[in-house]
């Protein structure tokens, strides 16, 4: 396990000089290694450096100052959960485990330890409904979100129909994986639709016999949740069959720089999903010149500005305004995990308060209340330019279909209450 504490010099000086302080400790379920590192190392970056930078910049959040217990899960559902076991005794406030199946075992863990996890568009999709899940949190959007924002975007593309169209879903197979099917299905029945399913197993290396099936179908449009290898397989294996690659969409978890560059040119054209803009932020000067220009930074300095970076940042940023939150409603600086979860259900993400974070537009507004955590559930549709190296946005954030959404919601977190034992309603 690898421990990492940011701003340790600064904050060593200070603990040296008087009496110890509280801290803040948030910690990073990292994986830096594996066959899924290549997305995970950013996230972490992006994620670390914006504390690192608030400690630098601000003096923490609230006048405390926040350490980071970074610990490696190589993206292992075991390996998290020890992870979680080896740094909750710590005072961790938050956790962000960066993986379905993570999520999946911590959710009775944490809850019965009262400490809240935040799974940025991802996790277990039902727990938007906080009065079943009342330490769970998945703003601004989930992955039931994300197949209807999909299916929006190719209702537009298609003049308000689909009838008649065949849509397949590469998925890695697991719990990831197979979250969005639920929905895709109740779309596919009402907007006429064909949804075809062809799992990929992990890591993803292997799929030649999924693209073989796609070259003999010929579906209209493939969807992928896809993450780590295997986005880049699936490129470069859509580019060999001659699919057509503005036809090819993958959700905000396989849209990175990393996914496509590997297949060149051939993969211009693809897009993907992704729940916030990349753009050259005001915060990213800030970063560089307070954090990797001081010797800081979490990693080599590389992924800053990049998909990944940027969203692992608007995460960091997340659970900061959320901790700020927490302080205000308690009138202390040094809270708590139960005070931070208040913290979460009280956010509110306004254009004005992004604009004074240095991070204009990079997301969505939204706010959390007990019975929904799941925040807009809005995301954009990017295309990948080959020659310029560069995510372009073709849509603003697009609206999910609440009518379809809530309902399987309701019925999966209702399910999860009766089998858990749960009473659902607010703390």
């Amino acid at each position: 396990m690898k421990m990492k504490t940011l701003a340790a010099m600064a904050l060593a000086g200070t603990l040296a000089a008087g009496p110890a302080l509280a801290e803040l400790v948030i910690p990073d379920l990292s994986y830096r290694t594996g066959p899924y590192a290549a997305g995970g190392t950013p996230f972490s970056d992006g994620y670390q450096d914006y504390f690192a930078l608030l400690n630098a910049r601000d003096g923490g959040i609230g006048g405390e100052a926040v350490r980071i217990v970074e610990c490696e899960t190589g993206y292992n559902t075991e390996k998290g959960v020890e992870c979680y076991e080896a740094t909750k005794g710590e005072g961790a406030l938050i956790y962000q485990p960066l993986s379905t199946g993570i999520t999946y075992q911590l959710i009775p863990k944490a809850t019965a330890d009262e400490i809240p996890i935040h799974t940025m568009g991802y996790g277990r999709t039902s727990a938007a409904n906080g009065e079943v899940f009342n330490w769970v949190f998945n703003y601004p959007a989930n992955y039931w979100d994300a197949a209807s924002v999909a299916v929006n975007y190719l209702l537009d593309e298609n003049g308000g129909s689909l009838d008649g169209k065949t849509i397949a879903l590469v998925y890695h197979n697991s719990a990831y994986g197979k979250e969005p099917i639920r929905t895709l299905e109740v779309l596919s029945e009402m907007h006429g639709f064909e949804l075809s399913q062809l799992a990929v197993d992990h890591p993803g290396q292997e799929q030649k016999s999924q693209w073989l099936q796609i070259r003999r179908e010929r579906p209209d449009y493939v969807l992928m949740w896809g993450w780590g290898v295997m986005n880049q397989v699936a490129v470069q294996e859509a580019a060999n069959i001659g699919f057509p690659m503005e036809n090819f969409i993958g959700n905000w978890w396989a849209g990175a720089e990393h996914d496509v560059t590997p297949a060149g040119m051939a993969a211009d054209g693809y897009k993907s999903l992704n729940m916030n803009r990349v753009v050259d932020y005001p915060v990213l000067a800030d970063i560089q010149s307070m954090v990797h220009d001081a010797g800081n930074a979490a990693g080599d300095g590389s992924n800053l500005g990049s998909v990944l970076y940027v969203r692992g940042m608007y995460a960091a940023m997340l659970a900061a305004e959320a901790i700020a939150k927490a302080q205000e409603i308690h009138g202390v600086s040094a809270v708590t995990p139960a005070m931070v979860r208040d913290g979460m259900e009280a956010l509110e993400i306004t254009a004005a308060r992004m604009s004074e974070l240095g991070m204009e537009g990079i997301g969505p507004e939204f706010s959390v209340s007990c019975q929904n955590h799941g925040g807009s559930g809005q995301g954009l549709v990017q295309q990948w330019n080959a020659a310029d190296g560069v995510w372009v946005p073709l849509t603003d954030f697009i609206q999910p279909d609440d009518s379809v959404t809530d309902p399987l919601v309701a019925e999966d977190s209702m399910a999860f209450a009766s089998e858990s034992n749960i009473t659902p309603g607010c703390l």
